[in-house]
């Protein structure tokens, strides 16, 4: 399966808390707690969580249900985003949650390329539409 995001972004949170502990990073040097904070993550978990229960089965709906499902996980990240202070999602936490949504669709039987093309996108366009962040 995908992996989420908040996986590698809670490893380097762990990886920069070893480093501070041991003394081999400069406290001015840290930066992952600020960007990821705890209640971020979580809230972000929460959005993929009700996502992941939606895909099950979208290989045999149509593609109106298939960009209903997108919509719908675009607009809880953009409540998340928006949560805080329209900076939550940076340029690669963007691209890491439009891959995960891409090859999550993907791993469960969309055919993301053509779904997108029958609607004259391109695949990176999937989330477009309502993407906030």
């Amino acid at each position: 399966m995908a992996e989420r995001p908040t996986t590698s972004w809670r490893a380097g949170v762990a990886e920069e808390a070893e480093e501070l502990a041991s003394g081999t990073l400069d406290p001015e040097d840290a930066c992952m707690a600020a960007l990821f904070p705890e209640e971020l993550l979580t809230a972000t978990d929460a959005v993929l969580d009700t996502f992941e229960v939606e895909l099950p089965g979208l290989a045999n709906v149509d593609d109106a249900h298939v960009f209903a499902v997108v919509e719908r996980v675009v607009l809880a990240l953009n409540a998340v985003n928006e949560a805080h202070n329209g900076s939550a999602f940076e340029t690669g936490e963007r691209e890491q949650l439009c891959d995960y949504i891409d090859h999550s669709l993907t791993e469960h039987g969309v055919d993301v390329v053509a779904l997108t093309g029958r609607h004259g996108l391109d695949r990176c366009q999937l989330t477009d539409r309502r993407r906030k962040w």
